[in-house]
């Protein structure tokens, strides 16, 4: 599976995150992306739950922005059965944060959360001389 550094890199500065981006790999420009996402989810949550509404609506914003970035982002042709199985579970993920937005429903949140952290986790656990590898390939 193969992501686009480019379009990685303008959505986590898109995004507002700062530091060791522009020198990151596409391995660690989607880890970064990531863990992005599963902070505002988290912080969206604390959001709904202390009922400040407007700073929910950004954060959950922003958690679109970045999954939209890394559906956009898969090479569906070189990707495989891999890539399309990742774009199906990030359009979920979308249409449910947006419903967690308009819901206030922080199981919507959890739930993504949840799916989120196992992309990450399998996402972290590649091993690098394979990420070496890959990265050679392009």
């Amino acid at each position: 599976m193969v992501y686009s550094r480019s379009a990685n890199l303008a959505a986590y500065q898109s995004a507002g995150t700062h530091g060791g981006v522009a020198a990151a790999d596409p391995h660690g420009l989607v880890l970064l992306l990531l863990n992005g996402a599963l902070e505002r989810i988290s912080k969206a949550r604390g959001c709904i739950i202390n009922q400040v509404y407007s700073e929910k609506a950004q954060l959950i914003h922003r958690t679109v922005a970045i999954v939209d970035e890394l559906r956009n982002s898969l090479n569906l042709q070189a990707g495989g059965e891999v890539a399309k199985n990742l774009d199906r579970l990030y359009d979920y993920a979308c249409r449910q944060l947006l419903h967690a937005s308009m819901q206030n429903d922080i199981k919507a949140l959890e739930e993504v959360g949840r799916l989120l952290t196992q992309v990450r986790d399998g996402w972290d656990s590649i091993p690098k001389a394979q990420r070496v590898l890959e990265a050679v390939k392009r």
